[in-house]
Parts: structure tokens; sequence; C-alpha cells
């Protein structure tokens, strides 16, 4: 039988706001604690809330806006290359 290990409660939130600030992987994130993936994946199903806080809302508004440049960027240069041909 599996060894139990209790973590504490900080500990458990260190791990989750690591995985979702600074995006590490949870595989990563378990094999350096020495727990199971699942273990973590539980805690997230736990804490999952309806909404997303300020940080991880300003955070998404800033990734969304550098891709739709990109898109936008990509859409002019495909629209110059299909002119050309």
């Amino acid at each position: 039988m599996a060894q139990r290990h209790k973590i504490s409660a900080e500990v458990k939130e260190q791990i989750i706001r690591r995985i979702k600030d600074d995006g590490i992987s949870v595989a990563d994130a378990a094999a350096e604690h020495g727990i199971h993936e699942a273990t973590i994946y539980k805690w997230f199903s736990r804490k999952v809330s309806s909404q997303p806080t300020l940080r991880e809302l300003t955070k998404l508004k800033k990734e969304n806006k550098m891709l739709m440049e990109l898109v936008g960027e990509l859409t002019v240069k495909l629209s110059h290359a299909q002119k050309k041909n």
C-alpha cells in the first residue's frame, strides 16, 4: 500500500499558484514535490471557481491582444502575398 503524506494547505496553494502564475507544468510540479499528478488535478478540481481572479483576467486580456495583433499581421502578409501572385 502506498504511503500517504499530509501536505499543508500553504504548500498546496504554493504549488497551484506556481502552476497557474508561473506556467510550470503539473508533471514538473508533481515530480519536484514527490506527489502524483492526479493529486494536483484533484486539488484544482476542488479549487475551481467560476470567476477568474483579476490577475488571471488581466493576463488573459494581454495574451488575447498580442494574439489578435499577430493574426492581423499574418493576415496582411498573406493578403500581400496573394496579390503578388
